[in-house]
């Protein structure tokens, strides 16, 4: 079976689809040279049927967004965000959700569960594991991989159907809704410059002025990646990116002593870097690194709250971080009590007894 490549094969998909309750959506892309993902293949599934769409080909994928952004067909999906973030600028928000690795966590599968191991579980089904590496953007693809392509939406009405009668079981369909609700919001599929700088590992216990040139930099990283259709690390690496928050350059000289400074970038974007240390206003010379030592008490309640979480997790056969990360405890430790622990089903299962611990 080849991909649908013309305007004609598509309105006959979508014309199907039209009529559907449930349809199954996979997507191949490549990121490697690009901050939007490239999109290379669409999967979809519907009764006993399954096809394949060429976006490479068609360029135009509106005629898809009827079916596929709205009801009543509830679509579904494994390890939704990737692909609804490459479809957005398709063919729009793609909605209603079924997520079957969010619905097989809180199932008590593994968090992360990946959709070949869920439909061995589930389905006794063993899938082919050798296209894992195809670049998805080559033509014309052979039929192995576009029979790999298609198993991943083959099973996953199947998979949806067991789930949610387990989930039924368990008494847990209202948890599953939740969780897909925020999924729904476009706004979520989209990073915020401002808030660019959260990604970043390593940076803690900073000054104000450190904290003031990380978020500076981060945004600006953000916004021109976003501008060049670039990944953000090409604009300026993780590694750099830390070197420059930590030892404050503030001349052209200090900036081009850094290791692994690109001469490009420093040619290009020196001056509106050394801008970014300016406009944090960090003292001169910049103060020590603060690494901050852990708190005793903190420490002691951290671990008081962890007993809690993995009790709970236990006594609901759930992956602990599927509850919560070791994040959320921190920032409930810290008095940050606005999160996800203290509203909807978490805070019925886990918020309350982690109140009750402080």
């Amino acid at each position: 079976m080849h991909p649908a490549a013309t305007s004609e094969a598509v309105n006959d998909i979508a014309a199907r689809l039209s009529a559907q309750s449930v349809i199954g959506i996979d997507t191949e892309f490549l990121r490697e040279r690009t901050y939007h993902a490239e999109l290379c293949l669409v999967q979809l599934s519907w009764a006993d049927q399954a096809a394949c769409i060429d976006p490479l080909a068609l360029k135009d994928l509106s005629a898809l967004s009827r079916a596929l952004t709205g009801p009543p067909a509830v679509k579904v999906l494994h390890a939704s965000r990737q692909d609804l973030e490459v479809l957005l600028p398709a063919i729009g928000a793609v909605r209603p959700i079924f997520d079957t690795q969010i619905a097989a966590a809180l199932a008590g599968e593994a968090a992360q569960i990946g959709y070949a191991e869920l439909v061995r579980r589930t389905l006794g089904h063993e899938l082919a594991k050798g296209q894992t590496r195809t670049d998805w953007s080559r033509r014309p693809l052979t039929p192995e991989q576009i029979e790999y392509a298609l198993d991943d939406v083959r099973h996953l009405l199947a998979l949806k159907a067991a789930l949610e009668e387990r989930l039924e079981r368990l008494g847990r369909r209202s948890w599953l809704a939740e969780e897909l609700a925020a999924l729904e919001n476009p706004a979520a599929l989209s990073i915020d410059p401002q808030s660019a700088w959260r990604r970043l590992k390593g940076l803690s216990g900073l000054d104000p002025g450190r904290q003031r040139l990380l978020q500076s930099l981060a945004a600006w990283r953000e916004r021109r990646a976003l501008e060049r259709n670039r990944p953000r690390g090409w604009i300026l690496a993780d590694a750099l990116l830390r070197d420059i928050v930590l030892r404050v350059p503030r001349t052209r000289t200090e900036l081009a002593a850094l290791e692994g400074m690109p001469p490009g970038l420093l040619e290009r974007s020196g001056a509106e870097l050394l801008e970014s240390v300016r406009a944090a206003d960090i003292p001169d010379p910049a103060p020590p690194v603060l690494r901050s030592r852990p708190d005793p008490q903190m420490t002691a309640l951290l671990k008081k709250l962890s007993a809690v979480h993995q009790a709970v997790a236990i006594e609901l056969a759930l992956s602990p971080e599927v509850l919560a990360t070791r994040r959320d405890l921190e920032q409930f430790a810290a008095g940050h009590q606005d999160g996800a622990l203290l509203t909807g089903w978490r805070r019925a299962v886990l918020g309350e007894r982690l109140l009750a611990a402080l």
